[in-house]
C-alpha cells in the first residue's frame, strides 16, 4: 500500500495540558494498549517512557517533548507528548506547528487550569482540531459536567460529549458510551486491556438518553443531514454520527470529549477509537503554505509522496554530543544519503541516517513520506524553525515564534581549565532551545544564561553536569529587563573620521518614537532610494536594528521603538559602508538618550488557588509585593485569586505560599507582559 492509501492513515497528534493533569500517564496508557510497550511505565516511579530523561524522571515532569509511533484499528499514530510546565511553552508551542490535531487533558477536579487555556489557544492559533479528556474521575472532587462547562465559558469550545462517567470520585466504575448508549467495564486484573460493553443499568437509562438527544442536537446544527432526519425523528445510524463529528473535528466546530482515569486504566481505549475516527490525516489539512525564496510569491505543497520534498524541523536535540535534528515532512519523500536544501540558510545539507522515533529509542529507517514525523541526522545548518526541501523546488515555510526570556543568572566553571568545555555545552544547549540564550558580559567577564523560568534554568544547569560533565557555579536569579523611550526625538549625525590613512565621511537623519506597549520595534525608512548607491538602505537599516539588542540605560534590548530613517547624504569618494554604520549607530545612541528611556520589567499573570482561612494572608503578601489583584472567585472549598505582579518581587514565591498556607495553597504564573518599572 502506497501513496494517498497511506498518508490517509497517519495521525499526527500532540497530548497538551497543564501541568500534573495526567498527561505523560495517558500516554503511557495508549503505548500499553496499543502493544508498543509490554508494561506501563508510572511518572511517580520514575518509569514513564516518555520521561525519558533522567531529570524528568527525579522531577516526575515532563521538560523535552518526546515524539514516539504506534498503530491502533487500521491507523499509524505518531504521538508527541508535550511539557505542562509553562517554563517549558517553547517545546508546546514547536510541537503543535507541525502536528494535525491534539488531545487536551484536563483534570476533573481543576477543571480548566491556566496553563490548560494557553496551551489550548497556541493549538487555536495553528489551527489545529482537538479533542478532549477529562481525567482523573476517581479524585475526591471530581467534577464532570463543571469540566464541561469550563471548556465552554473559558476556552469558548463546543463539546460533543462522546462518554460519560459512571459514578464518580471512589465510586468510579467504568464510562457510558453516548453513541452506542452501552456501559463500558474495563477488567482490572489486565490492567485495563480487556473490557466489556454492556446495558445501561436502569437508573443511568435517562442520564444516557439526555446525554444522546444533547449530542444529536449539537450536530443537528452543523450537519444537514442529522438535521433532517432528527426533525423527521428518523434513526440515525452510528455511521452518519460518526462521520458528522469527524467533520465538526476538523472544521475546528467541535470537540469530542472523552471522560475516564488514566492511572486506574479506565476510558482510555475510547479516546484512541476517536484519534483513528475524528481527528485528521494530513490529507485532511490544507497543503501546507511556503513562499518562493527567490521571488517572494505564495507557494503550497500537497500532502503527496510525489510531490517536491518540503518538511520543518521542529526541534534539536543533542544525541551523545551529535546533532540530531526532529522534521515534520509535509509532502515528498525524505531519503537517507540524499542531499537537500535549506532555504533560509542557502546551504545544502545531506541526510546522513533517517530515525524513527520511540522517545529514546530509535529504529533506522531507509525513507520517511508526506506525514511522517522523523528524526534526521547529518543536518549541520539546520535548526528550529527551518525548511529543508528539494534543491530544485525551494520553499520556505513559516518559522516557529520563540519566547523571550525573562530570567537570567550568571555561570562559571568551577575550574578554569572546564571554561571551553562549559562554554560548547552552552552553545549545543542554546542550539536545542530556541527560548534559553547565552551572552556574554563584557563588563564583568561574567557568562550570562537567560531563559523562562527559576525550572528552567535550574535544568539546565543539572544539564550541564550530568550530560556534558561541565559543572558550573550559578549566581542569584536576575530579571531580563527591557528598555524603551517615552517621547519622540530626532537627530542629525555626520560621521568624520580617518581610518587606516583613509577619511571616511557619512550622514544621516533618523527619528526615534515611542510605541505602544507590546507592538514590538519597527525600523523603516522615508528617504528616496535613488539619495543611496544599491544596498547602502538596507545597510543603514540593518545597522539601526542591530542597534537597538542593545538601551543607553543598563544594556537590555530596546523594546516597542519606531525608529525612522529621514534622511542620508552620499559623499562621493568619501562614504563607505563602515562610515554610514557608524552614522548609524552614534545617531541611534543619541536619539534613544534623548527620547528619557526608561526600564520595562517582566510582569506576570498569577492565579492563585487558596484555602477561604488564608485568603487575607495570601492578598496581603500580594499586596507587599506590588501585586495587583484583578479578580477573586470561589471554586468548591478555594477562592481563585488572578493577579498581576512584577517578576522581581516574585522569587521565592512558592516557599513563602507555602509557609503562609501550611502548604495547602498553590499557584501558576505565565508571563503577561513588560510594564514601566515602578519605583
Amino acid at each position: 500500500m502506497a501513496g494517498e492509501g497511506k498518508i490517509k492513515k497517519i495521525r499526527n497528534i500532540g497530548i497538551i495540558a497543564h501541568i500534573d493533569a495526567g498527561k505523560t500517564t495517558l500516554t503511557e496508557r495508549i503505548l500499553y494498549y496499543t502493544g508498543k510497550t509490554h508494561r506501563i511505565g508510572e511518572v511517580h516511579d520514575g518509569q514513564a517512557t516518555m520521561d525519558w530523561m533522567p531529570e524528568e524522571q527525579e522531577r516526575g515532569i515532563t521538560i523535552t517533548s518526546a515524539v514516539t509511533t504506534c498503530f491502533w484499528r487500521d491507523s499509524e499514530i505518531h504521538i508527541i507528548d508535550t511539557p505542562g510546565h509553562v517554563d517549558f511553552t517553547i517545546e508546546v508551542e514547536r510541537s503543535l506547528r507541525v502536528l494535525d490535531g491534539a488531545i487536551g487533558v484536563f483534570c476533573a477536579v481543576g477543571c480548566v487550569e491556566p496553563q490548560s487555556e494557553t496551551v489550548w489557544h497556541q493549538a487555536d492559533k495553528y489551527r489545529v482540531p482537538k479533542m478532549a479528556f477529562i481525567n482523573k474521575m476517581d479524585r475526591l472532587g471530581a467534577n464532570f459536567w463543571g469540566a464541561i462547562e469550563e471548556m465552554k465559558e473559558k476556552l469558548g469550545a463546543n463539546p460533543l460529549v462522546l462518554t460519560i462517567p459512571y459514578g464518580a470520585e471512589d465510586d468510579f466504575k467504568g464510562v457510558f458510551d453516548v453513541i452506542k448508549k452501552k456501559l463500558i467495564l474495563w477488567d482490572e486484573e489486565s490492567l485495563g486491556q480487556k473490557f466489556e460493553e454492556l446495558p445501561v443499568p436502569p437508573d443511568f437509562e435517562e442520564e444516557v438518553e439526555k446525554a444522546h438527544q444533547e449530542l444529536l442536537e449539537s450536530l443537528a446544527d452543523l450537519n444537514e443531514d442529522i438535521m433532517e432526519k432528527y426533525l423527521n425523528e428518523e434513526p440515525i445510524e452510528d455511521k452518519l454520527i460518526h462521520k458528522a463529528i469527524r467533520e465538526a473535528t476538523i472544521g475546528l466546530k467541535g470537540v469530542p470529549v472523552f471522560c475516564g482515569s488514566a492511572l486506574k486504566n479506565k476510558g482510555v481505549q475510547p479516546v484512541l477509537d476517536g484519534i483513528s475516527r475524528y481527528l485528521p490525516s494530513p490529507l485532511d489539512i490544507p497543503p501546507v503554505k511556503g513562499t518562493d525564496p527567490k521571488t517572494g510569491e505564495e507557494i503550497t505543497r500537497p500532502s503527496k509522496f510525489d510531490a517536491p520534498l518540503s518538511a520543518l524541523a521542529f526541534k534539536v536535540q543533542m544525541d551523545q554530543g551529535r546533532k540530531m535534528t526532529f522534521v515534520r515532512v509535509y509532502s515528498g519523500v525524505l531519503k537517507a544519503g540524499e542531499e537537500v536544501f535549506n532555504p533560509g540558510k542557502n546551504k545544502k545539507e545531506r541526510v546522513a541516517r533517517l530515525l524513527q522515533m520511540h522517545a529514546n529509542k530509535r529504529e533506522r529507517i531507509q525513507e520517511a513520506g508526506a506525514g511522517s514525523i522523523v528524526a534526521v541526522m547529518g543536518l549541520k545548518h539546520t535548526v528550529t524553525g527551518d525548511t529543508i526541501c528539494d534543491p530544485k523546488n525551494p520553499i520556505l515555510l513559516e518559522p516557529i515564534e520563540a519566547y523571550q526570556p525573562v530570567i537570567s543568572v550568571a555561570v562559571e566553571p568551577k575550574t578554569s581549565k572546564d571554561q571551553d568545555k562549559v562554554d560548547l555545552a552552552l552553545s549545543k544547549l542554546a542550539e536545542e532551545d530556541p527560548t534559553f540564550k547565552v551572552r556574554y558580559d563584557e563588563d564583568t567577564g561574567q557568562t550570562i544564561i537567560s531563559g523562562m523560568g527559576e525550572l528552567h534554568l535550574d535544568v539546565l544547569t543539572h544539564r550541564l553536569l550530568r550530560e556534558f560533565n561541565a559543572p558550573v557555579r550559578v549566581g542569584k536569579p536576575q530579571v531580563v529587563y527591557r528598555e524603551t523611550i517615552t517621547k519622540e526625538a530626532e537627530v542629525s549625525e555626520q560621521f568624520d573620521r580617518e581610518i587606516a590613512g583613509t577619511r571616511q565621511v557619512a550622514s544621516i537623519v533618523i527619528r526615534a518614537v515611542p510605541r505602544p506597549r507590546g507592538s514590538g520595534n519597527l525600523v523603516r525608512s522615508e528617504i528616496d532610494p535613488s539619495l543611496l548607491p544599491e544596498g547602502y538602505e538596507e545597510l543603514i537599516l540593518d545597522a539601526l536594528r542591530q542597534g537597538l539588542e542593545s538601551g543607553v540605560l543598563r544594556g537590555y534590548p530596546m523594546e516597542d521603538v519606531e525608529v525612522v530613517l529621514k534622511d542620508a547624504t552620499f559623499h562621493e569618494g568619501l562614504s563607505t559602508e563602515i562610515a554610514f554604520r557608524a552614522a548609524a549607530s552614534q545617531a541611534l545612541r543619541k536619539a534613544l538618550e534623548d527620547g528619557d528611556p526608561v526600564l520595562l520589567e517582566p510582569m506576570m499573570k498569577l492565579e492563585i488557588l487558596v484555602p477561604d482561612e488564608f485568603l487575607g494572608d495570601c492578598i496581603g503578601d500580594l499586596n507587599s509585593r506590588n501585586g495587583k489583584i484583578e479578580e477573586i472567585s470561589p471554586r468548591g472549598a478555594v477562592q481563585v485569586v488572578k493577579a498581576i505582579c512584577p517578576l522581581a518581587n516574585l522569587f521565592g514565591y512558592s516557599t513563602a505560599l507555602r509557609s503562609l498556607t501550611q502548604g495547602r495553597a498553590t499557584f501558576t504564573m505565565v508571563f503577561s507582559h513588560f510594564d514601566e518599572q515602578k519605583a
